[in-house]
């Protein structure tokens, strides 16, 4: 339930704290004094959407706080509203996202108004008044029609593309024939393209490379003295001397080690001398094959690799082309197994919702007996849809007579403006009794209404507060007496502001606006009686 609410520079209220008890709290106020402007920062507080039009006039920042319980626990939502436009919500100490805060708002605060009349006259808002009535059963039969619609939907979509493409794809076909032939003809290897940019180049220059090398190696080896030759005198004689000392003796096994290094680099000089031939044959093949990979990379890809995968992509392009009639009856028989399990999921879904429609229906029905509506009769019908949707193969109607004798008729051609008030109340009641909701909060409830009809409303209000904590905002007389608390909004103005504020009221202060919502500006000790007397017979 919600314990207290304060107000900062919102709209025309400077600040104004009220504490909310439970049971029925009752707001009343002139019209025009801003009794719609406290239900809307309620609302905000509980996660609707705010813009910089809320913040008062030469102030900064709107901030609204909410205090209250709910699952045992004490909870504080706080909006902040900058003028800039900016917006803060916090969850307790936390910052939280506009998304969350409305999440935790919806299991503290059922908010009603004159829009929800309206949502009623909406068939499609009836199917989704039989689904939150037993949400415990329906979310989950729902979740299962909307994976069988997703799984069906696609798989329809597979079959639609596979056949809008055939006639395009058999013209196809013999062009990607030709283009896997000849990428497969090829033999392409990866880097083969490198190996032979290499292998060109090498026997393109072979004339040179044989000669330089041949002249390395005879300088280091053949000639006479070669290097190697007094390389390996000067080695020996330092080997003589190595056990002299130490460092001497560093110095010869170094000496060792690049002697026979070089050793290593001119045999393998020799090697490649001895292998290096030219042949012209080689080179224009060599030539050729690389021609013949520029030309593949050309046509399908900047490198061998993505030559190749491109190979992979037709060859499997050709492979559903050339199946196309077992790929057809395959995708054909999924669709049909996934049309029955979307069937099945639906049918579930459409018995829950016939059962949640006929208890729905009966306790609406006492409800509305209870509001004056006597000879009432009302229906949730369950009608199905030609094909399954994501929401499963039901549309729902309420229909309603509220004359003896009447046949039913739809909502939207039956209820006046007064009844459809009494009607939302009855669903109100019985489905937020059904969610636990702690606090309903009604604005115009009393829409249409007068005499009689107001006071069963009133003591239909007071009854539901006996178990959930109900705000509301009325006019009338016969509905502020039912009150186990009152409270007064009024408009002050001074030379150049205008405030709002909302006080508690005391008993006497709560027959005293009693008699002004009786009386007007003329309250005499005739209203005051009556005042008396209507809150007296409206106690339970």
């Amino acid at each position: 339930m919600i314990h207290h609410i304060s107000i900062k520079n919102f709209a025309i209220i400077e600040q104004t704290e009220i504490d909310f008890a439970e049971g029925l709290n009752i707001i009343t106020g002139e019209t025009g004094s801003g009794k719609s402007i406290v239900i809307e920062a309620i609302s905000l507080a509980l996660g609707s959407r705010a813009d910089s039009s809320y913040v008062r006039t030469g102030t900064d920042k709107a901030v609204i706080q909410l205090s209250g319980e709910l699952d045992g626990e004490e909870i504080l939502l706080t909006r902040e509203i900058s003028a800039a436009g900016k917006n803060l919500c916090r969850y307790n100490d936390e910052i939280v996202t506009l998304n969350r805060l409305n999440q935790i708002a919806r299991r503290l605060a059922d908010i009603h108004g004159q829009y929800d009349n309206q949502s009623l006259l909406n068939p499609d808002y009836h199917i989704v008044l039989v689904d939150v009535y037993r949400h415990d059963i329906t979310d989950v039969l729902k979740k299962a029609v909307q994976e069988a619609y997703s799984q069906y939907a696609e798989i329809r979509s597979q079959l639609g593309s596979l056949l809008t493409a055939e006639k395009e794809n058999r013209r196809k076909l013999d062009f990607l024939r030709f283009e896997a032939d000849e990428i497969e003809k090829a033999s392409l290897r990866p880097d083969e393209d490198q190996e032979l940019e290499e292998r060109i180049s090498l026997l393109q220059n072979s004339e040179k490379i044989f000669e330089n090398i041949e002249k390395s190696y005879g300088v280091l080896y053949d000639s006479s003295p070669s290097v190697m030759d007094g390389l390996r005198g000067a080695m020996r004689s330092v080997e003589e001397i190595a056990s002299f000392s130490s460092d001497i003796g560093a110095v010869s096994q170094e000496f060792s080690d690049v002697y026979y290094r070089l050793e290593d680099i001119c045999r393998s000089l020799r090697d490649i001398k001895d292998r290096l031939t030219f042949n012209p044959e080689e080179l224009d093949d060599a030539i050729s094959r690389l021609e013949l990979i520029n030309s593949m990379k050309k046509k399908y890809g900047d490198s061998i690799e993505e030559v190749l995968q491109y190979f992979d992509s037709i060859s499997s392009q050709i492979a559903v082309i050339e199946n196309f009639e077992t790929n057809k009856a395959s995708l054909e028989q999924e669709l049909k197994t996934a049309a029955a399990a979307l069937r099945r999921a639906c049918a579930e879904l459409t018995e829950a919702r016939k059962e949640s429609a006929a208890q729905l229906s009966d306790c609406i029905q006492r409800e509305l007996v209870d509001l004056n509506f006597s000879d009432a009769q009302l229906e949730i019908r369950i009608l199905p849809l030609e094909k399954p949707t994501e929401n499963g193969m039901d549309q729902v109607e309420i229909l309603i007579t509220t004359n003896r004798g009447e046949p039913l008729k739809p909502l939207t051609r039956v209820a006046s403006g007064g009844e459809m008030s009494r009607i939302m109340l009855a669903f109100k009641n019985v489905i937020s009794s059904y969610d636990n909701i702690p606090t309903l909060i009604f604005d115009e409830i009393d829409t249409g209404i007068s005499g009689i009809t107001a006071s069963i409303v009133g003591r239909k209000l007071k009854e539901i507060s006996r178990s959930r904590q109900i705000l509301c905002i009325t006019h009338l007389p016969q509905i502020a007496a039912c009150g186990d608390h009152n409270y007064r909004i009024h408009k002050e103005s001074d030379d150049t502001s205008t405030y709002t504020r909302v006080e508690a009221l005391n008993p006497e202060e709560t027959v005293c606006e009693i008699a002004r919502l009786l009386g007007g500006a003329t309250i005499t000790e005739t209203t005051l009686e009556n005042a008396r007397e209507l809150i007296a017979g409206n106690s339970l």
